[in-house]
């Protein structure tokens, strides 16, 4: 089993500090140990790049969310002008050809 630093061959991700001197505590103990405690250290290292990811692709969709709200909103608005102008276009032509008074 290979018992060499596994921050080294993880991805360029940063590394939080504590995890950081964790690994260099596990190097610092006996082969023995380290042989026992680096699997459970890898096992850390990939559930925290995981949680990472998942907030990395949380955020990229709270931000598509939110832009697609704003094309939303906007779609919205632009749909109520455009069907309180042809309200009032409706209006001006029942004025004209029936009177005011025939609503």
């Amino acid at each position: 089993m290979n018992t060499k630093s596994t921050i080294s061959e993880l991805p360029t991700l940063e590394l939080p500090a504590e995890l950081t001197e964790m690994q260099e505590a596990i190097d610092g103990l006996s082969t023995e140990t380290k042989l026992l405690l680096q699997p459970l250290f890898q096992r850390v290292l990939e559930s925290t790049n995981r949680r990472r990811k998942i907030l990395q692709m949380v955020q990229e969709s709270i931000g598509q969310l939110r832009l697609d709200m704003k094309y939303l909103v906007f779609d919205l608005e632009a749909t109520r002008r455009e069907r309180d102008e042809l309200q009032r276009q409706a209006s001006d032509f029942s004025d004209e050809e029936f009177g005011p008074d025939a609503s």
